[in-house]
């Protein structure tokens, strides 16, 4: 639980600069009128954020023009400081740390204990393992995920969003909670799946070839970053579905509506009728960018951090033992 606590961390450091910049691209080519919402992703967490005109601190809003990527990293800093790179920070770690403390740890356990009833199929244990963690660690944080929305679009106090919320349960049950965890499922299921299925397989070639029993730094960022560029490639189609439908719903959240009526495979649908095929593989590249690096990141340092608790506890075991 400490390794993907800290790796959820550094993952969160690295990589949340760069989606701030892209947000200030998109925010000056595209300004974002009040009331509207875009999907805030770090490589770890998906995140509505709604649209409040008139708080100039707000960090998606961008004070001059960009011509580039560098030159917004440039500007940004010069005009708000090096702090303001990681303006979006605060409200991915209140909800990536339990939701990776969850999965990681999930996923250990189940693989663990399903390689030794899988017998001669124990290569697909981890398959199976990162599904069943993805819908347990989805289906914890989706709620948190809709009274974060809640709170940022209408500004409420706890009080207020308490009555709001029960209100909500008693209008359309408990499930309102819910709301938006299928399009979240049909992504990171398959994404989980094939991620750990990859990673695995990956990691036993690479030890294989450089003959060690334990994966090395290198060696589970390399397997890492290769699963999850794969498993993002595979998965874009309903990336963008989930993308859409994430912005939709925090629109109707926002302004209170009804969120019934438009399904997933309807927004699919939708999306070939306007752009054709290719409108579900809309950025590939930003995605990959992205991920790779993200899934790197978290991996590598969550099995640097269990080889080195697995380290402290042998020796700890070993001199308690001659102690005895």
């Amino acid at each position: 639980m400490v390794s993907s606590c800290s790796g959820a961390i550094i993952t969160s450091l690295f990589v949340t600069p760069l989606d701030v910049v892209k947000i200030r691209l998109q925010a000056q080519q595209n300004p974002f009128p009040k009331g509207k919402c875009f999907v805030y992703c770090n490589g770890l967490m998906d995140h509505i954020c709604v649209c409040v005109n008139g708080n100039s601190r707000a960090w998606y809003k961008a004070p001059g023009r960009f011509s580039g990527t560098v030159d917004a990293f440039i500007k940004i800093i010069h005009h708000e400081g090096i702090k303001s790179l990681w303006s979006g920070l605060p409200p991915t770690l209140v909800m990536a740390v339990p939701a990776t403390v969850i999965y990681f740890t999930c996923y250990d356990q189940l693989c663990l204990a399903l390689r030794l009833r899988m017998a001669d199929y124990a290569q697909e244990a981890p398959l199976l393992a990162g599904a069943i963690a993805r819908v347990g660690s989805a289906t914890v944080i989706s709620p948190l995920e809709l009274i974060r929305t809640k709170m940022q679009s209408q500004k409420l106090s706890y009080r207020e969003l308490t009555d709001c919320i029960r209100s909500a349960v008693e209008a359309e049950g408990w499930l309102s909670l819910w709301r938006g965890l299928g399009p979240t499922l049909l992504r990171d299921v398959p994404f989980s799946a094939m991620y750990w299925y990859n990673y695995e397989r990956a990691k036993a070639f690479l030890c294989q070839r450089y003959n060690t029993t334990e994966p090395t730094l290198s060696i589970s960022f390399i397997s890492g970053a290769l699963s999850g560029s794969f498993a993002s490639i595979v998965t874009l189609p309903f990336d963008v579905v989930k993308t859409r439908r994430q912005v939709e719903l925090g629109e109707l959240q926002a302004k209170n509506l009804s969120c019934r009526g438009s399904s997933t495979f309807t927004c699919m649908r939708r999306i070939v009728a306007e752009q054709g095929f290719s409108g579900l593989f809309a950025g590939f590249l930003p995605r990959l960018i992205k991920v790779a690096p993200a899934c790197a990141i978290m991996i590598s340092t969550y099995e640097f951090g269990k080889a080195f608790f697995r380290k402290q506890n042998f020796e700890r075991s070993l001199q308690s033992s001659n102690a005895k």
